[in-house]
């Protein structure tokens, strides 16, 4: 898939949520929604599968969950009928713990394989498995200063067409859409990969 992304992004520009996926879900015929079941992510699980019920949607489950997002994902999964796949990595968390001494911390030389095991490779075979055409993410511009600097579509290292509808709005507007559609949030997250909110965690960084 080629676009001119900048004319592309312009044509998007005033559009709703909706609007935006429409247009997306009419520019290829793989398209896959990514989650991670953090806080706000019914937003756009149930955004996008409003449009297309039967979307596949991928779960790297880096099997660092709270056990609060592994409930609120079990609750999602049933509520809105997703198709969800799940992948994880090719190592237990508990085998890691005792080669790693546990989660090393951000300035840890250990840290970078760590992220690379539990989040990046399990995404990267995925996405060569799936082999998808549109990629649908929830990631907004206020979040991260890098995300400052991209758009609501981008391109994959790989090609694949990257598409944020939510990308321009705020929290405020997020807990509008829940209490419009009766959605549940979970606030009880843990991110092995980031010390803080503000730190990518490399997916929208490395592919």
């Amino acid at each position: 898939m080629s676009l001119d992304l900048t004319q592309a992004n312009q044509s998007l520009i005033g559009k709703t949520p909706q609007e935006i996926v429409t247009w997306a879900l009419a520019q290829g015929s793989a398209p896959i929604l990514t989650t991670n079941f953090r806080p706000y992510e019914s937003v756009i699980l149930h955004l996008v599968a409003q449009q297309r019920p039967d979307i596949k949607v991928l779960w790297v489950d880096s099997g660092y969950n709270t056990s609060a997002t592994y409930r609120f994902a079990e609750k999602l999964i049933k509520d809105l009928n997703l198709n969800v796949v799940t992948y994880i990595p090719e190592m237990t968390a508990a085998r890691r713990n005792v080669l790693m001494g546990g989660i090393p911390d951000v300035t840890d030389p250990l840290h970078e394989a760590f992220s690379y095991q539990v989040k990046i490779e399990p995404f990267q075979r995925a996405l060569a498995e799936l082999k998808p055409d549109v990629w649908f993410n929830a990631i907004r511009k206020d979040q991260t200063e890098f995300r400052q600097t991209l758009d609501v579509l981008s391109y994959s290292k790989d090609g694949v067409l990257k598409v944020a509808p939510l990308f321009n709005l705020s929290e405020a507007d997020l807990d509008d859409y829940l209490a419009e559609h009766s959605l549940p949030n979970e606030l009880d997250y843990f991110d092995p990969t980031k010390a803080l909110e503000t730190r990518e965690c490399g997916l929208h960084t490395q592919l």
